[in-house]
């Protein structure tokens, strides 16, 4: 099991860990980590590992059998041994506009309220695709909205309930081909605002901003058909 680091802080950027295995496919797995894996339509951190005597850079990190998390080498490189202790450093611009890309999305569900078919995220933007029959209406519209809640400065924090409790609260779930994790027995939920100004809460794994202003300013790309009912939408950091 890899404890993750990055559930308890999405902020840290370092941290210590020691060498559990080596996987046949030439990967990592420590006994924690602070490089988010791969999942959610986020993609895996990048970073390097440092121990006394060498060097890893890793490309992207992945979920292993059971609980392991899986550093994946850049490239082909001597592994530290398994018992030694490193200092994973994550290659933070990266995975900060990762953050900020992830909790503009979970706004950008709250300004178009369709069911999400899909979505993914990168450094520079992300896209949700919609079950939505007809073309919006008025796209610049939806991003100023979507501009407005941003700046609002909102703030972004977790929870978690019971697998029943989801059950018995389907409406949570606002992606149709991501069904958020059971067996646990318990899953985490991000909420948007607070009280009366909560403007969202569902169930995402996945690395958040604190609050919504550190998103920034953003403009919605392209709308594309992607089918007889779905539509992607896209959505572009500015800096």
């Amino acid at each position: 099991m890899t404890e993750p680091l990055f559930r308890k802080d999405a902020y840290s950027r370092e941290a210590a860990g020691t060498v559990l295995e080596h996987t046949p496919e030439g990967g990592i797995v420590l006994d924690a980590s602070v490089f988010y894996p791969k999942g959610g339509g986020q993609p895996g951190d990048s970073g390097a590992v440092h121990w006394n005597g060498g060097t890893l850079e890793i490309a992207t990190a992945v979920k292993g059998d059971g609980d392991s998390i899986v550093l994946v080498p850049s490239e082909a490189a001597a592994l530290p041994p398994v018992g030694a202790e490193v200092r994973q450093v994550l290659n933070w611009d990266r995975r900060y506009r990762h953050m900020r890309v992830h909790t503009g999305l979970h706004l950008l569900s709250v300004v178009i309220p369709l069911p999400v078919s899909g979505g993914s995220i990168s450094p520079e933007k992300g896209r949700l695709d919609f079950d939505m029959p007809e073309a919006l209406e008025d796209k610049e519209a939806v991003q100023a909205a979507l501009q407005d809640l941003i700046d609002r400065d909102l703030p972004v924090t977790e929870d978690w309930i019971t697998d029943e409790e989801l059950a018995a609260n389907p409406g949570l779930v606002k992606t149709m081909s991501v069904k958020p994790p059971k067996g646990q027995g318990r899953v985490r939920l991000i909420r948007i605002g607070e009280g009366a100004a909560q403007v969202d809460l569902q169930p995402c794994g996945g690395t958040h901003v604190a609050r919504t202003g550190e998103i920034g300013r953003i403009a919605l790309g392209k709308v594309e058909k992607k089918g007889a009912r779905n539509r992607r939408v896209n959505m572009l950091l500015q800096s």
